[in-house]
Order: structure tokens, then sequence, then C-alpha cells
């Protein structure tokens, strides 16, 4: 089952409800997408540590064969 862009960014927005988020489908098909999320909560921690909060926010979406969400090219940062 395909997931939605607003719903991945609903997701990521209750755990980071000041961050500026932007989710793109990538191919049109509801399982390839890229997320953009910037946050302050960030600051100081590595891209990995970054990305895993992230994809702890997805709440296992991402899990397995029969996750709802099958790609999501992440990229993270903090507010310049």
């Amino acid at each position: 089952m395909a997931i939605e862009a607003f719903e991945i960014e609903a997701l990521i927005r209750e755990a980071f409800p000041e961050a500026r988020i932007t989710i793109t489908d990538l191919a049109g098909d509801g399982n390839h997408y890229a997320a953009e999320v910037v946050d302050e909560s960030f600051r100081g921690k590595n891209r990995v540590q970054q990305q895993r909060m992230v994809y702890a926010a997805l709440k296992g979406r991402m899990d397995g064969p029969n996750g709802e969400l099958h790609a999501l090219a992440l990229t993270t940062r903090v507010p310049d």
C-alpha cells in the first residue's frame, strides 16, 4: 500500500513541529520519495544521527518488505 506525501510530512511534523519539511514524490508512484528536513534539533548531531531521528519519526512505515514507504532519499540539516 502506497503512502501519500502529506502523510509522510505529518509523521515528520509530529516529531519536528518547527522544521522546514519538503517532500517530493520522485517516481509519481507513491513509493519513492525525497524528503528534506531542516530543524534546529539537528545542531551538534552528525548526519547519521539526524537521519535516524527522522526515520524514527516515520514509526515503522519503512520497515521490511511490507512497509508503506519503499524508498526515501533523505536530506537533513540545521537552519542557516
